[in-house]
């Protein structure tokens, strides 16, 4: 059967918020991008949370089931998390509120994450001021890499994103669309903070359409 979902949305500058844009409604009809674990592993992979290599030895081993059950947990994370972000939106994040991220927390502890120092990647063609540049630092960084022990481990990169949400982002910025029907949230990072759509080629052209359309009656019964 072909899928005829739009393909997943990445517009909220914030992965933590894609997260929880993996079911809205963007148009008429509400989405839900992480239906199955065959979902979950598509969406992971798109949002460039858990290697490629990583995601296909879980497709080939998991037990029957078993990723299913992962994507209903992601759901229920995502679930619990958004009325936290709807509550707190629109000013800063403030101590008092970690007793409500406990849950959160409780699923972070069972993360392995650790670091590895690698060497530093290099773009093949560079002028001679950038080369410069380049030999002032290390040639070498660090990265994090985390033991991917069974399929139950697809969560922690979800917590982990909501965490760095709420941890690095400030909530002040943090809008929902302003389309009618829309529920897709996202980071307002514009200079005036003066964003109100999710993109213009979704909620942007349909709202210049409908005031495109306002102009012409108006006109049209002062012609009357």
């Amino acid at each position: 059967m072909t899928d005829s979902r739009p393909a997943p949305l990445f517009i909220a500058d914030s992965v933590g918020l894609d997260f929880l844009n993996s079911i809205a409604i963007p148009g008429d009809t509400e989405v839900e991008w992480i239906a199955s674990g065959k979902d979950l592993l598509a969406w992971l992979e798109q949002a460039g949370l858990v290697p490629r290599d990583v995601l296909d030895s879980f497709r080939k081993h998991a037990l029957p089931g078993q990723l299913d059950a992962i994507a209903a947990q992601g759901r229920a994370l995502r679930d619990w998390f958004r009325p936290f972000v709807h509550k707190h939106m629109g000013r800063p994040i403030e101590p008092r509120v970690l007793r409500e991220l406990e849950p959160l927390n409780q699923l972070l502890v069972r993360d392995e994450e650790f670091v590895q120092i690698v060497a530093r990647e290099r773009p093949k063609e560079q002028g001679p001021r950038r080369q410069s540049e380049n030999r002032r630092h290390s040639g070498l960084v660090w990265r994090r890499e985390r033991r991917w022990q069974s399929p139950d481990t697809l969560i922690l990169p979800l917590a982990r994103s909501l965490a760095d949400l709420v941890c690095s982002e400030d909530f002040t910025y943090i809008r929902q669309c302003e389309g009618p029907d829309c529920t897709l949230l996202f980071v307002d990072r514009t200079r005036a903070h003066a964003r109100r759509w999710c993109s213009m080629a979704i909620c942007g052209n349909r709202a210049k359409q409908a005031a495109h359309r306002k102009r012409l009656q108006v006109a049209e019964k002062r012609s009357t």
